[in-house]
């Protein structure tokens, strides 16, 4: 008899606690349902890029001293630096600097480790192109620094994306007192 009321209340919690579980999924769906679509009209509306974002990487080809650290630290071997050896200085001279962008994976170890800081991430990421070949870009093309988001006055930049849970908020503090309420 006693065993019997043992595995009757087991079963009992079991089912209310599978109850809590389900209605803690249900609540999640019913809040998902009724936030609204999350969408950015990109040509016209651009996100502004976080401080840390990794883009296209800018080259400042007078402070290179073409030491290759930048190759040595890259994981796929990626900047081609030609330079020559000046005698008279007993310095190297920097010829060509250039990168893939094609094949570049933007990890950032060439910015992160170079020793004269002529490396550097900037926020631009639309680096789409009919041909592959036009990703390599030389030393002057990778001179050009791009036109931050935030100055261009053609797009409307979305700083964050609080204005859209705005109301999501008041639901997720409504669905976190339900989810306590439940357990």
């Amino acid at each position: 008899m006693f065993t019997m009321l043992n595995k009757l209340q087991n079963y009992s919690e079991q089912a209310i606690q599978a109850a809590r579980y389900i209605g803690q999924g249900f609540i999640v769906t019913l809040d998902h349902m009724n936030r609204l679509p999350i969408t950015i009209q990109y040509p016209y509306e651009k996100l502004i890029p976080s401080e840390r974002f990794r883009g296209r990487i800018h080259f400042e080809f007078d402070k290179c001293i073409a030491c290759e650290v930048c190759v040595r630290v890259c994981p796929i071997n990626l900047p081609v630096v030609d330079w020559e050896f000046k005698k008279k200085l007993k310095k190297k001279q920097l010829k060509n600097y250039s990168i893939d962008f094609g094949v570049c994976i933007f990890c950032g170890n060439c910015v992160e480790y170079c020793p004269t800081n002529c490396l550097s991430m900037t926020e631009e990421y639309e680096l789409s192109i009919y041909d592959r070949h036009d990703l390599n870009y030389d030393q002057i093309a990778l001179g050009r620094l791009p036109i931050s988001v935030i100055e261009d006055s053609t797009i409307q930049t979305i700083s964050n994306l609080n204005y859209l849970f705005e109301g999501n908020i008041k639901s997720y503090s409504n669905l976190k007192n339900i989810t306590n309420f439940l357990d």
